[in-house]
Parts: C-alpha cells; sequence; structure tokens
C-alpha cells in the first residue's frame, strides 16, 4: 500500500489506465465540479474536498467521509472541469478502495443485498408489476428477478468474488448481518 493518490492511480488504472486517474494531479480546486454537482446541491458532497483530501494522503477520513457515497455518478463534473480531470472515475475509484478496506456505506451494501435477493439493484415490486400488466406485459420482464436459475448464477458470481463478504451479507437472514430479516432495521 502506497500514498492514497498512489493506490487511485494503480487500481483506477487497471480499468481506465493510469493517465486517466492522474488527472487528479491536475485538480487547481477551482470549484466547478462542486458547483456544478447535483448532489451537492441537496447534501455535503463537495468533490474538490474529497480530491484535497486524496492528495493530502487523508485515506482513513476520506474512506469514512459519509460525502464520499453521496455522487450519483451523473458526469456533470466531469463534463465540466477545466483541467480534464476525470472526477467521476476516480470518485468511484476511491470507493472501491475504501469498500476494500471495510468501508461502505449502508444505502450501498443494501444495493448489493437487493441484487443477491432478487438480481436487481432496483427489484420490481408489487405496484410495478400491477403498471406492467395493465399495459399487456407480462408482471415480470424476463430476468434474473423471474427466473430463479440465473439469480442463482448472480449469487454464485457474488460468493466466488467475496462481495457478499465485502458487504457483510448474511446468507441465512439474506440481509445485512446484525439486520432484521424484516424491514432491514436493527
Amino acid at each position: 500500500m502506497g500514498t492514497l493518490y498512489e493506490d487511485i492511480v494503480a487500481h483506477g488504472g487497471e480499468v481506465f489506465g493510469e493517465e486517466h486517474m492522474e488527472t487528479l494531479r491536475e485538480c487547481v480546486q477551482c470549484g466547478k465540479c462542486t458547483g456544478s454537482c447535483p448532489s451537492g446541491r441537496n447534501t455535503a458532497l463537495r468533490t474538490r474536498k474529497l480530491f484535497q483530501m486524496a492528495l493530502v494522503d487523508l485515506r482513513e477520513e476520506i474512506f469514512n467521509a459519509p460525502e464520499l457515497w453521496f455522487c450519483s455518478t451523473c458526469y456533470t463534473c466531469y463534463e465540466r472541469c477545466p483541467k480534464g480531470v476525470k472526477t467521476t472515475d476516480i470518485i468511484r475509484t476511491i470507493r472501491n478502495l475504501a469498500a476494500k478496506e471495510g468501508h461502505m456505506s449502508v444505502p450501498h451494501r443494501m444495493i448489493g443485498v437487493y441484487v443477491l435477493k432478487t438480481g436487481h439493484a432496483v427489484p420490481i415490486g408489487a405496484d410495478q408489476m400491477k403498471l406492467r400488466e395493465a399495459v399487456g406485459l407480462e408482471s415480470q420482464p424476463p430476468t434474473t428477478q423471474k427466473y430463479k436459475e440465473q439469480l442463482e448464477q448472480v449469487q454464485t458470481i457474488f460468493r466466488t468474488t467475496g462481495y457478499d463478504a465485502m458487504i457483510d451479507f448474511d446468507w441465512d437472514a439474506m440481509n445485512l448481518k446484525g439486520m432484521e430479516k424484516k424491514g432491514g432495521k436493527k
């Protein structure tokens, strides 16, 4: 493990290329990312603050910052950055590093629970099924939520990659460890 910047470049470089991740050093703290961020209007997300934390190697602080998880990955900051900093991809990389070290928000972990249980990050509920039927469609589209054998393949991938352990999934309760089976509350 190197500095946080080195880890971002190495880890993100595997997917995007190191040059892509190295654009973090080009950030001049102008604030265009933060000013144009739709999530930042309603949350504490301040992209340039996260980048400053990354550049000065505040690993634990950034990994424990709730705002790291507020980015909706809309790419507005990415498109507006005057220096070409690949903001969204850098934030996604920081999140991946945080998750690998055991830092992940409960809502993001719950997305994994939904995928493990249904194959969907946003499962199709009873209301959506009724709407589908009302317009002449089958209640469920041909996805993992309908075809359990495909769902089992998704679950095998989660087990094989260790993602179930990363989100602290309880296979018996089919929920996060320590969460009640229904409702998801402690």
